[in-house]
């Protein structure tokens, strides 16, 4: 197998490389979501500002078997990075992934990155002996954390809403809450970026000991405007507290025409206002919001460690219902 960078700007190759990606992701798991080509197509082309992205591809004869990539923050974390690999399903078995894998360790490793991290969703029934896992594991990763993929049908009834906000209302009633399509006022995105930042070091992350991501006001504004640019709406609901600061957050993604799944990010309580409700109420927010501008959509995916308690209630609580396991594997190296 030939081992090249990937030229993002090259239409043929990339479109190739999505494909693959797209077996890859759904093979066994048929009705998962997946990104559409206009949503990787833009992301790859208009990457994270405060990330350096390595993207490699796999040819045999000429055409693209596999892929692979590694994510490395430029302002925090330096010892760490994410990589991945997908291999067609067809041409699995003869040691394509282990090559792009190590491929990518090498440039990891030149950048001075000591800590590579990456992630498999596996069936929950197949978490101990899932193929992905063992080939983790045979490239010297290990276990580090595992998180649950819940899904949530739609439409919710809208008596189920009021009942949450009404809950939420008890404990949060001097805190306004709320909603901002793609763009959020400037005065508020100082807070929300170092919410945002947080939210790595407070959510479980296992094994792997992460610090407070560095999210700029500017950096912020790139990666809301990318990810309109790839076709997606982004709802942010937030809890002001009454002295102006922001409090709590909750983001969903709703995908560009054609997929009827929505993702729900990150929702997260500033820690000294937490025991509120917020973070009930945000998220109640935020679904009320994209239920009645996007009617259409039909599921709510998102996951979290199955640790955080606080997360899983609510979710539970919710109507969140598990469907599978994304497994994260670490691998040190010196």
């Amino acid at each position: 197998m030939e081992i090249t960078d990937l030229d993002v700007d090259d239409d043929v190759t990339l479109r190739a490389v999505y494909d693959v990606d797209t077996r890859a992701s759904l093979a066994g798991r048929e009705d998962a979501p997946h990104w559409s080509w206009q949503e990787m197509s833009g992301s790859l082309r208009r990457p994270d500002p405060g990330e350096r992205q390595h993207y490699v591809v796999g040819r045999v004869d000429g055409r693209v078997v596999g892929f692979g990539a590694a994510f490395l923050s430029l302002h925090d974390n330096l010892d760490k990075c994410w990589v991945e690999v997908k291999v067609d399903p067809s041409e699995r078995g003869v040691g394509h992934g282990r090559a792009l894998l190590e491929h990518l360790c090498d440039v990891t490793a030149r950048a001075g990155r000591t800590t590579l991290v990456a992630e498999a969703t596996l069936p929950f029934d197949r978490l101990t002996d899932h193929r992905d896992r063992r080939f983790a594991e045979a490239a010297g990763f290990t276990l580090s954390n595992v998180e649950i993929v819940r899904h949530l049908e739609l439409p919710l009834p809208e008596a189920r809403l009021d009942a949450w906000q009404a809950r939420a209302a008890v404990k949060a009633g001097d805190y306004r809450i709320e909603t901002f399509v793609n763009e959020i006022p400037d005065n508020l995105v100082p807070d929300l970026v170092v919410l945002l930042g947080q939210l790595a070091v407070d959510a479980p992350t296992g094994e792997v000991d992460w610090e407070e991501e560095q999210i700029t006001p500017e950096r912020f504004a790139e990666n809301r405007a990318s990810l309109v640019a790839a076709g997606r709406t982004i709802f942010e609901t937030v809890a002001i507290a009454p002295d102006g600061t922001v409090a709590a957050q909750s983001t969903i993604s709703v995908p560009p025409p054609g997929r009827l799944d929505v993702s729900q990010w990150g929702t997260f309580v500033h820690r000294g206002h937490r025991g509120r409700t917020l973070g009930l109420a945000v998220k109640t927010a935020n679904l009320r919001a994209v239920q009645v501008a996007h009617p259409e959509m039909r599921r709510v995916v998102t996951q979290n460690a199955e640790s955080n308690d606080w997360m899983v209630a609510i979710n539970v609580e919710m109507g969140f219902e598990p469907v599978e396991a994304s497994a994260e594997f670490v691998r040190r190296e010196g």
